[in-house]
């Protein structure tokens, strides 16, 4: 197994790569979608609407194949290599996820940026199929010794529909976009729609994926909610989710393994049926990488912790991974903030050094 980090757009960086170094990380998955860009605020200001929104700006060229090869460029002067990329910009596939007239231009757009991945030399692409995205989130100082902490809970986060312009939590027209006009909203979306739309995704890009030595890699539903915001969602329970390598048995269709996602979820998601999916999926070989983190709680209540206090045994959980085999990477994906003058950057130092450790003990074991 390798140890890894993620980098958020704004942190693509000699320097933010070498502190990954420095923690103990081999390899980077960056985290692709930008955030507000000027002109899109100045947009939305103009207009009156709401700033601060991300915004998933179409044609960006880090997509291109230029970009792509300078980013990797940028790690492995460092010594460090470009595992995956995490996320397409919501510009380059609204239309996908939203069955609109664009679709098809949108395809190819996508089909063109994981042909580039493979030139370049990226083997993973994770991604997020969903309308409703990641949404409701509060930050509450619940981790250990009143750390802020990532969390969910229901009755603090009424949801509202999706202003026209949005998707995936993330503006991609900022002119169409205006949160306090409800008449333009998205229409709810079914979960035999959500799932066609999935369906016709795998079908056109796993070919594309296969021949361009290039993994898709699916993030669960994150709350795990099966409906959000009026939108239907896809793989909120683990049973949906594992079911998702079924319904196309390209080697280049496989989960990105959010482990404390996985631990959110209601329903089945019990302590041994989390471990056992992590088995089954890791047997398989169907893992493109793994969201190593840990939480308290499951919908509609949870917030997240340091890896070694959640309700999650992780140190089991690397056992099922390393007894089958699993040579991917591992990344923190988010933790707790520290009091300190880095909070992030403390949170993911002692995140890496337990997984560092915990790996080295593995090793170590197995050598006798």
């Amino acid at each position: 197994m390798k140890l890894g980090m993620g980098l958020y757009r704004n942190m693509f960086t000699a320097n933010e790569v070498r502190f990954a170094k420095q923690a103990g990380a081999t390899h980077i998955v960056a985290h692709m979608p930008a955030p507000a860009s000027p002109t899109a605020e100045r947009v939305m200001a103009q207009h009156g609407k709401a700033a601060g929104h991300g915004y998933g700006a179409a044609n960006d060229p880090i997509w291109t194949y230029e970009g792509l090869r300078d980013l990797k460029a940028l790690v492995n002067a460092e010594g460090l290599e470009l595992a995956a990329l995490e996320n397409f910009a919501p510009g380059d596939w609204y239309d996908i996820l939203l069955d609109g007239p664009r679709k098809a231009a949108q395809y190819e757009r996508l089909k063109q940026i994981i042909r580039d991945m493979g030139r370049v030399g990226i083997p993973v692409m994770g991604y997020y199929f969903s309308i409703a995205g990641v949404w409701g989130h509060q930050y509450t100082p619940e981790a250990r010794g009143g750390a802020m902490s990532a969390g969910y809970n229901q009755a603090n986060a009424p949801e509202t529909p999706i202003p026209a312009g949005m998707v995936w939590n993330m503006v991609y027209d900022a002119e169409q976009f205006n949160p306090a006009d409800t008449a333009h909203v998205l229409p709810p979306v079914s979960d035999v729609e959500i799932q066609a739309r999935f369906t016709e995704f795998l079908s056109t890009m796993t070919p594309v994926a296969e021949a361009a030595g290039v993994k898709l890699a699916l993030h669960p539903d994150d709350p795990p909610m099966p409906v959000f915001r009026g939108q239907h969602r896809l793989a909120y329970t683990l049973e949906r989710y594992q079911h998702i390598l079924e319904l196309n048995p390209s080697p280049a269709n496989t989960l990105e393994m959010c482990v404390g996602t996985m631990r959110e979820m209601a329903g089945s998601a019990s302590d041994d049926d989390l471990y056992a999916t992590v088995d089954a999926v890791s047997a398989l070989g169907r893992v493109g990488y793994v969201h190593f983190r840990n939480v308290r709680g499951r919908v509609p209540h949870y917030y997240e912790t340091f890896v070694d206090e959640g309700d999650t045994d992780m140190l089991r959980l690397l056992s099922i991974l390393d007894k089958n085999g699993y040579d991917g990477v591992l990344i923190p994906d988010h933790t707790p903030q520290m009091a300190c003058a880095a909070p992030w950057h403390a949170g993911m130092a002692f995140a890496l050094g337990y997984m560092k450790a915990a790996i080295s003990m593995l090793q170590r074991n197995k050598a006798g």
